[in-house]
């Protein structure tokens, strides 16, 4: 019924609880869940669990806010992205707030892996999963320009599809992405008392490019806020998106399943 389109199980947090999480899962009605690869250190234990499991799912990528990790390459990603069951590049995108004493400039090395990702993701035809914090504006101008749209006379050419994941951002941003054909995914933080303006995004979004998202273990939803979140939690994402567009949350949770088979390569719950 429901679909986690974003958690991180191979966290330590959650790896050492799987097979209650996997549990709670089920219980939940959460018939699968994409598991989300941060680092090339941490791709074989991502990789295992979609191995192991038929309603999991693996990407390879390096988060933007990942340093001191192993620098991907063009072949690093494409060599783990042939694997059966990795049905995404990323997480990765740009990530500018937790600059420091650093400036926006200082982050080129940032923009250049998001390239790369971006660069596998059309060489794979794989969707990206985009993180962007602090930094959309360069975000949506690299994802144009990789796509040949930042030049008048470059030739156009189809920019990767891909989702922009745990959407904080501004209407503008929402309205660039679907632009550029991206879906976009909710979590746990349209149900926080402060998050009016994201809820007025979620029901702008229209509902076949909506996804829905744990990012477990972080962001638990109200009313599990403050607690490590899990998989099992979706489904009060999916609540909210229903009030939102009252409609009925089984309508949501077909929708937002539906949308993960069409970007991630038809897959198929009992796949």
């Amino acid at each position: 019924m429901f679909t986690d389109s974003h958690c991180h199980l191979s966290f330590p947090e959650l790896q050492a609880q799987l097979p209650d999480i996997l549990k709670a899962m089920e219980q939940a009605q959460v018939d699968r869940a994409l598991c989300i690869c941060t680092t090339l250190e941490e791709f074989e234990e991502v990789y295992g669990l979609a191995h192991d499991h038929s309603h999991l799912w693996a990407t390879v990528g390096v988060h933007p806010d990942s340093d001191n990790v192993q620098e991907p390459s063009l072949d690093d990603l494409l060599d783990r992205a042939a694997r059966p069951r990795v049905v995404g590049i990323g997480e990765t995108g740009l990530d500018y707030y937790r600059l420091g004493e650093r400036t926006v400039a200082d982050m080129e090395w940032q923009r250049e892996r998001f390239r790369t990702h971006i660069r596998a993701a059309r060489q794979t035809a794989l969707p990206l999963v985009i993180h962007t914090r602090s930094a959309s504006d360069d975000t949506v101008a690299i994802l144009r320009e990789e796509g040949g749209f930042g030049s008048a006379t470059a030739q156009p050419r189809p920019v990767a599809t891909g989702v922009f994941h745990c959407f904080t951002e501004s209407m503008a941003v929402a309205r660039a992405a679907l632009d550029l054909g991206f879906f976009i995914s909710f979590s746990g933080i349209l149900t926080f008392r402060n998050a009016a303006d994201l809820r007025e995004v979620a029901a702008y979004v229209p509902l076949d490019r909506i996804l829905i998202e744990t990012d477990s273990p972080y962001l638990a939803p109200v009313p599990y806020r403050g607690k490590t979140n899990t998989p099992a939690y979706v489904p009060w994402v999916a609540r909210q998106v229903a009030e939102l567009k009252q409609l009925s949350v089984e309508a949501v949770a077909e929708a937002t399943s539906r949308n993960f088979e069409t970007l991630f390569n038809g897959i198929k719950a009992s796949a």
